[in-house]
């Protein structure tokens, strides 16, 4: 018997938290991981999670969560997994202006919660994403002290920053991505994707028709672009295609704040286009807003659309994230930027089932 054959799917029960519409989750099940439930405190992503996992949507902040909860999740499953991608906004660049014990608590809750879980439970193996910037412990001691409550508890544990784009992501975006196991040792596995072989704007949402701002397409409501002002459009029209920046505008489309001293850094980077043969810029909740970043279509005089923003996030054309007449371009945008990209769900499904299967096989 082979090692991969000796995995079922019932020896494996898995729980989701801060599941939002279920990215991560869809990767795991795509990999044949049971991802049983997602908790979450969001309830407008109940309909995208449950629609496209057949898993159970737990709305609930983690705070309130309780080990109870889990272990009846959980069940007698012979191996369980908890993973989850705390918020990141707690770990922003904005947020660290007071850093006392007792703020810490206070803003870095779904973690301390994500580490009570663990105490309270033990699962056999844990994974854990988020923004690279919280792997520096002097600036996040909350993270020095999930790594700590790791090895207190006998998890292997393994951690780096990746660029999702080496594992098949057409996008530019760095997170750090954490494996804990009591199994023996764990580690996400090699990258799949280079420089040579990067997956691109042009082949991802090179084959959508054209689209005008503010238009709906006739057969895909998420293909929906932003309705730009008229400032806006002229904005776009003066950016060269492929590539282009708000660097070629004249003076007058420049907006005010981008003038100043403080501001002309932003200009190569604010307003622009994405290019056709290159990874897209970091899909963020604004991802539909032409001022936001680069999110301008190569070629279209518009910003990118919901569904263009979906594909970038490697989310398959079937993922459903509201019913159509329920779509709006605001919490839309929102669902799909705060996602874990389904191929980075589905490497570290990968990295999890294949670490299970040397464990059984041993």
């Amino acid at each position: 018997m082979t090692a991969k054959s000796s995995l079922k799917k019932s020896d494996v029960k898995i729980v989701d938290l801060f599941c939002g519409v279920g990215g991560l989750t869809h990767g795991l099940i795509l990999e044949g991981l049971d991802v049983v439930a997602g908790v979450d405190n969001d309830e407008s992503c109940r309909f995208a999670f449950e629609k496209n996992n057949s898993s159970e949507f737990i709305y609930k902040d983690v705070a309130e969560f309780s080990a109870k909860e889990l272990r009846r999740l959980y069940a007698d499953a012979p191996i369980k997994v908890l993973v989850g991608c705390a918020p990141c906004q707690p770990f922003s660049t904005m947020n660290r202006t007071k850093n006392t014990a007792k703020d810490r608590k206070k803003r870095w809750g779904p973690l301390y919660h994500f580490m009570a879980l663990i105490k309270n439970t033990h699962p056999d193996v844990i994974s854990m994403e988020n923004v690279p910037d919280l792997a520096n412990t002097k600036k996040y001691p909350v993270f020095g002290e999930f790594l700590k409550t790791l090895n207190t508890e006998g998890y292997n544990v393994e951690y780096r920053v990746v660029d999702v784009s080496r594992y098949g992501v057409p996008q530019k975006r760095r997170r750090l991505v954490l494996l804990a196991s009591l199994l023996g040792d764990i580690s996400l596995i090699p990258e799949t994707h280079d420089k040579d072989n990067a997956v691109t704007v042009r082949e991802t949402i090179g084959h959508l028709p054209a689209i005008k701002d503010g238009q709906v397409h006739k057969d895909d409501p998420l293909h929906w672009a932003s309705k730009l002002s008229e400032t806006n459009k002229k904005r776009i029209v003066a950016t060269p295609k492929n590539g282009g920046s708000a660097k070629s505008w004249s003076k007058e489309l420049v907006p005010d704040c981008y003038t100043r001293e403080s501001g002309k850094g932003y200009m190569s980077t604010v307003y622009g286009r994405m290019r056709w043969d290159d990874a897209s810029a970091t899909i963020t909740t604004h991802c539909t807003t032409l001022g936001a970043g680069r999110y301008g279509h190569p070629k279209q005089n518009r910003a990118i659309s919901l569904r263009e923003a979906a594909l970038l996030q490697s989310f398959p054309e079937y993922y459903e994230f509201e019913r159509p007449e329920n779509i709006s371009m605001v919490k839309t945008a929102r669902h799909i930027g705060n996602a874990v990209p389904v191929l980075l769900g589905r490497t570290i499904g990968k990295s999890i089932r294949k670490h299970i299967e040397e464990h059984l096989a041993a």
